[in-house]
């Protein structure tokens, strides 16, 4: 199993999402920030990384929102997304192909990774 950290960082009712590169697996598929954790890292400092190296922003990680299990036929992640926020930076695109601040309301507008779909169940139920 590959521990995956992400994070939802909300801002003025909205949350961002990232489109993956299409040459990655779930290519062109929405999803949050983040990435595998490291050897010897907790699901915080790779979060943190993650951000930094996908994004360019640093963030405070906050607590945990939610984590779900998810087996791809490649892969299966152990997923744990928490709430976060950005401290300092603007968002570059040194990774991903498209970043959104999105709504709730938005969700179905929009193609998730098959991991991430009870994630956004609860965003919806949280009221963000």
């Amino acid at each position: 199993m590959t521990e995956v950290a992400a994070a939802l960082i909300r801002r003025d009712g909205r949350f961002l999402i990232c489109r993956r590169p299409e040459y990655k697996a779930r290519g062109l598929l929405w999803e949050f920030v983040g990435g595998k954790v490291e050897e010897g890292e907790t699901g915080e400092e790779a979060l943190i990384r993650e951000c930094r190296e996908e994004l360019d922003i640093t963030v405070k990680v906050d607590d945990l929102f939610f984590d779900v299990i998810h087996t791809y036929p490649d892969i299966t992640v152990h997923l744990s997304v928490y709430n976060a926020r950005i401290e300092f930076g603007e968002i570059k695109l040194l990774e991903h192909v498209d970043a959104r601040w999105i709504t709730p309301g938005e969700i179905p507008d929009y193609e998730f990774c098959p991991a991430d779909e009870e994630i956004l169940k609860a965003i919806i139920e949280s009221g963000i």
